[in-house]
């Protein structure tokens, strides 16, 4: 066998790992297209808090929930195989996403004066 032709183990184990690599990247493209629709249901839901909040005189932000999330985010990332460094971090990354929409709503909600 010629080594300069396309045939043979090496080409077909070249072709196996296209064929694993495009499998792979179909299910992270799968992951990421149901994180963004999920992601949207979740910012549809703060948004409702944030306008309740607003209505009501409550503070944008909750700290103790916060705390309270983070140690349950980072023990669901422990069991899950996740690093619970990284889970905590997106999810700090999340909750000033949605305290800045709830600071919006506040003051879209406030009575000009």
């Amino acid at each position: 066998m010629n080594a300069m032709t396309d045939s043979g183990p090496a080409a077909d184990d070249a072709a196996r790992a296209q064929e694993l690599l495009r499998r792979h990247r179909q299910t992270i493209d799968n992951v990421d297209a149901a994180l963004v629709h999920l992601l949207a249901e979740r910012f549809k839901c703060t948004q409702a808090v944030g306008r309740l909040k607003a209505e009501n005189d409550l503070p944008p932000a909750d700290p103790a929930r916060e705390a309270r999330q983070v140690e349950r985010l980072r023990a669901l990332a422990d069991e899950s195989g996740l690093d619970p460094v990284f889970a905590e971090r997106f999810l700090r990354f999340i909750v000033r996403e949605v305290i800045r929409h709830h600071e919006q709503i506040a003051d879209e909600e406030r009575p000009s004066a």
